[in-house]
């Protein structure tokens, strides 16, 4: 049988190094499905329950592994379910492929059943390379360049095939004028920013007596660089959500996350500072970073288009975090005075003390603090951690210590509920002798997570270390939408949109024959956390966890506490639990433990 468009696509991709393809099968993508069965496991086929799913794990893969993450879809609604998670990809500034299946060539234009302009579709999602297939000769350079593109860019890029076209015997471009012959391979190149911008960037950074320091995502590879200029500086280390593993919580002088899900020390590096650093991020919330002309500011950033958006910076580097940073250290003058740096640790230390007391207040029946703070001491080297949108994310920001090696990630610029769950399952595949742990809110587990625990049901078997953990906060609550109502417009819970149906995460599980664990006792936390990690199967944790334990912001503003007087005075369903858990939290800030 001579080779198909469909057979040299999957030979293509296998070259580029790719061995696995998330996505759901239709016949707008048969051709390709037989190819990959004629490929003999060459690149693993993984089948999710729905496409929004298969985009999600594309886009986990290539956060955790560094390489494109690859999904797959059928023509119609096969591609548009693909949307929202690649633009979690996009957002992110992940490398991305998807290819997607068209109706035949002839009836383009016909209003023929499943046929959607996808060019239009993926234009924004995909704006740097998306193109349509149309004659086998083509499917070279189409492969090429979008697997280049989606890595040199760090984006999202699009393949679009019609079905008959993927049956059609493949056919490699004539050496004539008007072909495009191309070659796969890419390495990532060494950017540094030019000697004399490090020299400016390091006279701005010697000067300043109070540094901060933010990191984010880009500076993922410069956790030992970021490490020694902080050491140098006598500088403070704040985090970007997407760059909670940059550096580790365990050190003194790293005050956390930064933002409104971030933390006190955080806050108080930010206002107080008169030098801040950022490294590899586009951290969007400027009310959390120094007032403008309050401190000198040095930014570094691949991406030439997001320096100085956030802050006006000073001095801009283009540059690899990582290299530019190598390139700087020589020119720092190792601070002498760490008064700076003692008042930082000093803050830190209490920061943590607090924590510990607010997540060791008493709730009704489970504080979703304690679910995260007993769950951080236990977590195993080299985990990689995943939390969903949500109040989920507060907790996974602020009481989790990550550890060298740990990997962690979620939904950053877009924010979108629903890939907790397929951001493990992808991390499992990547890594299948690695724990994965899942921390999503009910919420989420009913948008899409109930769904892909099938997923996990059907493969889990195959994975050489079973240790896969969803924990599911249960309090029949949207709850972040509940008191984003109450604390940004002042409204009371809409019990209508906010209010959740009942559901037994843990006897679903066991249901699929995975275990499950249902939790209603504080004291029980840390025991079940111990067993889920010793179990030998996947494992779902479902915690009953109390919506009224507040996510307090790093610094309560005079407008917020207006707007939760403003909830109670209009008669919130939960005023009484509410003030009761708001008025404990706020004492542990204070006195922490003597809340109860």
């Amino acid at each position: 049988m001579s080779q198909t468009t469909s057979d040299f696509l999957i030979q293509r991709l296998r070259e580029w190094g790719v061995r696995r393809i998330y996505g759901y099968p239709g016949d707008g993508i048969n051709g390709v499905m037989g190819a990959l069965n004629r490929a003999e496991g060459a690149i693993e086929f993984i089948q999710v329950r729905h496409e929004e799913m298969a985009a999600f794990m594309a886009c986990a893969h290539a956060k955790f592994t560094g390489e494109v993450g690859v999904c797959m879809a059928t023509s119609g609604p096969g591609a548009i379910h693909l949307l929202n998670g690649l633009y979690d990809a996009k957002l992110d500034h992940q490398p991305v492929l998807a290819i997607v299946g068209q109706q035949a060539r002839a009836a383009l234009g016909g209003s023929y059943q499943q046929e959607v302009d996808l060019v239009s579709l993926f234009k924004d999602v995909a704006h740097e390379y998306v193109h349509m297939a149309s004659v086998p000769q083509q499917m070279r350079h189409l492969i090429d360049r979008a697997i280049r593109t989606a890595l040199a860019e760090r984006t999202v890029t699009c393949i679009i095939l019609p079905n008959d076209l993927q049956e059609l015997p493949s056919e490699e471009p004539a050496r004539e004028h008007g072909t495009v012959h191309s070659g796969a391979g890419w390495r990532s190149p060494r950017v540094i920013p030019e000697a004399m911008d490090l020299r400016e960037a390091a006279d701005v950074l010697n000067a300043g007596e109070r540094v901060a320091i933010l990191a984010g995502a880009g500076s993922m590879r410069a956790t030992d660089e970021i490490l020694e200029v902080a050491d140098l500086l006598g500088a403070g280390v704040a985090k970007a959500l997407l760059g909670k593993a940059a550096v580790p919580d365990d050190l003194p002088f790293v005050t956390g996350s930064i933002g409104l899900l971030g933390t006190k020390p955080s806050w108080d590096l930010m206002t107080k500072c008169d030098t801040l650093l950022m490294v590899g991020s586009s951290f969007p919330y400027s009310e959390f970073l120094p007032k403008e002309g309050q401190a000198r500011g040095v930014q570094i950033d691949i991406d030439g288009r997001m320096l100085s958006i956030r802050y006006p910076m000073e001095v801009n580097l283009v540059g690899d975090s990582r290299e530019t940073l190598r390139a700087l250290i020589p020119l720092l003058e190792r601070k002498a005075d760490r008064a700076w740096r003692k008042s930082i640790e000093k803050n830190v230390a209490e920061w943590w003390r607090v924590l510990e007391a607010r997540a060791m207040s008493s709730a009704k029946p489970i504080n979703p603090q304690r679910v995260f703070w007993e769950l951080s001491p236990r977590l195993p080297d080299n985990c990689i951690l995943a939390s969903d949108s949500g109040s989920s994310a507060n907790w996974f920001a602020r009481d989790l210590k990550i550890r060298r090696g740990m990997m962690a990630s979620l939904s950053g610029n877009l924010a979108t509920m629903g890939p907790g769950v397929p951001y493990v399952i992808a991390a499992k595949f990547a890594f299948p002798e690695r724990t994965a742990i899942a921390l999503v809110g009910d919420g989420a587990m009913q948008m899409s997570g109930n769904g892909e625990l099938l997923t996990i049901a059907k493969y889990w078997r195959e994975w050489s270390n079973a240790h896969l953990i969803i924990a599911v906060l249960h309090n029949n609550d949207l709850n972040m939408v509940t008191w984003e109502q109450r604390i940004m417009e002042g409204d009371p819970k809409f019990e209508a949109s906010q209010n959740l149906p009942n559901f037994e995460y843990a006897k679903y599980a066991e249901l699929l024959g995975l275990r499950g664990i249902r939790v209603d006792r504080e004291e029980d936390i840390g025991r079940v956390w111990d067993e889920a990690l010793a179990e030998n199967r996947p494992t779902v944790l479902e915690f009953i966890t109390d919506p009224e334990v507040p996510p307090l912001p790093p610094h309560i503003s005079f407008e917020q506490a207006k707007s939760f007087a403003s909830s109670i005075l209009k008669r919130d369903p939960n005023a009484g639990e509410m003030i009761r858990q708001s008025l404990k939290q706020m004492a542990d800030t204070w006195l922490p433990g003597k809340s109860d």
